[in-house]
């Protein structure tokens, strides 16, 4: 099967409106095994849409549209989809019922207008979607093995829509199965992953690789195809174990779905780490200010785990509450080798934590100042060893203390996984 997906709305066109719908359409059809064979962008234009129709049938079988399922007048897309295929309109109570209910519970004076009674209008042999979370039903027209699936433009409407039902639908236009896996890594840049496993991904056949960036990380899903979840899950596990043998060292979750959706998951491992093993924890940050501390209070249950976080950006805070020396301030400055070990001895000796973490660094450039931005430390002791990383970091401002915060828990992950082998 192959897919076109058509996103309508000059205000795409224009810039006005970024586009997510194609980026998670394009991931979700892909996580099941259907090849999206292109996108295109029109404009409210039911010239331009007629046409873009016309093309999109000439490669794929299938097309979905969204947008343009509104209720004014230059949302055209269902009318265009019933003209294509030919198709006249009905009235539909139980649609309008439906988007009656919804204006009803979402304005104050219960008035529906009049020109959302156009959304209940639906081509004649089509399944209507309904839309639980706006006013426009979805649609499917079939015609000679040719399916237009229309989902309404608003993203969260358009997700629910997808997943409740057009996912479903597509799937049961195959016997196969489709199962996906995904793996975190942080320390490599995607093109470096790319270059080390690219003779996996110039064979891959089934199961299928294809890489992510995120915010620092790197994501992999691997998709297999099959009849029965045994074969599936077995294809899946040995294309994972090689990409492990290779990158190993920079991976630090495999999971589901569920694992896939966020820029990072590194606080929820580290916070799951120090919870399962009973580590207590405490955090004192210069550079960061609170960012280590509050991505892990982010987890729920990390009350057992974290004791204290301390906030020291000014010299007088590090002297104050981590019994830093001014002379050592004085002779070696703030962002130094030797003040990050006074930080990190100042808070253990503090919080008696099995863990300790500090950070210290110059995120930006002050005013008539040599300082050497991205130049950081990270201090972490544990069990009785005391450890100073030393980092030089490209990037803005909130990029660098960004990668801080992540350097810092991925090192406590580190530590943890060798001294327990977990």
């Amino acid at each position: 099967m192959n897919i076109e997906l058509i996103s309508v709305g000059t205000e795409i066109l224009l810039g006005d409106i970024l586009n997510t719908n194609v980026s998670f359409l394009s991931r979700e059809l892909a996580s099941i095994g259907i090849n999206v064979y292109r996108h295109t962008t029109v404009g409210d234009n039911k010239k331009r849409l007629l046409k873009s129709l016309e093309n999109a049938f000439e490669n794929s079988d299938t097309v979905i549209i969204t947008g343009g399922l509104g209720p004014t007048d230059d949302d055209i897309t269902k009318e265009c989809a019933g003209e294509f295929f030919k198709r006249d309109f009905f009235f539909d109570k139980y649609s309008f019922e439906k988007i009656k209910n919804y204006v009803d519970n979402c304005k104050n004076d219960n008035s529906l207008p009049k020109n959302n009674k156009k959304q209940a209008m639906i081509p004649e042999n089509s399944i209507i979607l309904e839309n639980l979370w706006g006013t426009a039903p979805g649609i499917i027209l079939e015609k000679e093995n040719k399916k237009i699936i229309l989902l309404p433009g608003p993203p969260k409407e358009m997700k629910n829509m997808f997943e409740k039902y057009v996912k479903p639908f597509l799937k049961k236009q195959s016997n196969k199965k489709f199962i996906s896996k995904y793996i975190r890594l942080y320390g490599i840049y995607e093109s470096t992953l790319e270059e080390k496993i690219k003779h996996i991904l110039i064979k891959q056949t089934n199961p299928t690789v294809a890489l992510y960036a995120k915010s620092t990380e790197v994501l992999i899903r691997v998709t297999a195809s099959g009849t029965n979840n045994v074969t599936i899950n077995n294809l899946i596990e040995n294309k994972i174990k090689e990409i492990k043998d290779i990158v190993g060292d920079y991976i630090y979750l495999i999971g589901d779905e569920g694992v896939a959706n966020t820029q990072s998951e590194l606080s929820s491992v580290v916070a799951k780490m120090l919870i399962n093993n009973s580590l207590t924890i405490s955090t004192a940050e210069s550079i960061t200010g609170g960012m280590i501390a509050s991505s892990l209070i982010d987890n729920e249950g990390i009350s057992k785990s974290f004791i204290e976080g301390i906030v020291c950006y000014s010299n007088e805070s590090k002297m104050n509450n981590l019994d830093v020396k001014l002379s050592t301030l004085d002779k070696y400055t703030a962002v130094s080798k030797e003040v990050a070990l006074e930080m990190l001895i100042g808070i253990k000796n503090k919080t008696k934590t099995d863990i300790s973490i500090i950070t210290t660094g110059y995120a930006s450039q002050m005013k008539n100042s040599e300082i050497n931005v991205g130049l950081v430390y990270i201090g972490i002791y544990y069990k009785d060893n005391k450890i100073i990383k030393k980092y030089e970091l490209k990037g803005n401002r909130n990029k660098i203390r960004e990668k801080v915060t992540k350097e810092a828990l991925n090192l406590i992950r580190k530590l943890i996984l060798d001294d327990y082998k977990e």
